[in-house]
């Protein structure tokens, strides 16, 4: 579960740089909370090739954070806010 939160973190973040196809998944996959395969029958491809465009999503919107820090750097805020 915390998984995803996070990614869908991520998303919220940096979907904007993803491209419109992947943004497309990503959004029904973490927002809409399709399944791989309602998302493959919906798109008419086949439900590996969802479960790629994912993963493979998830990784840029990792790498996107390991360079920017902007979901870290919110955290640490709210975190703080939270102490006082």
């Amino acid at each position: 579960m915390e998984d995803f939160v996070y990614y869908g973190e991520l998303f919220n973040i940096y979907g904007l740089l993803l491209n419109e196809s992947n943004r497309k998944y990503y959004k029904l996959y973490y927002e809409e909370n399709f399944t791989l395969q309602e998302i493959a029958d919906l798109e008419k491809v086949s439900k590996s090739y969802v479960g790629n465009i994912i993963n493979k999503t998830s990784k840029k919107l990792e790498e996107y954070e390991s360079k920017l820090h902007i979901y870290a750097n919110r955290k640490n805020l709210n975190d703080a806010f939270d102490s006082v």
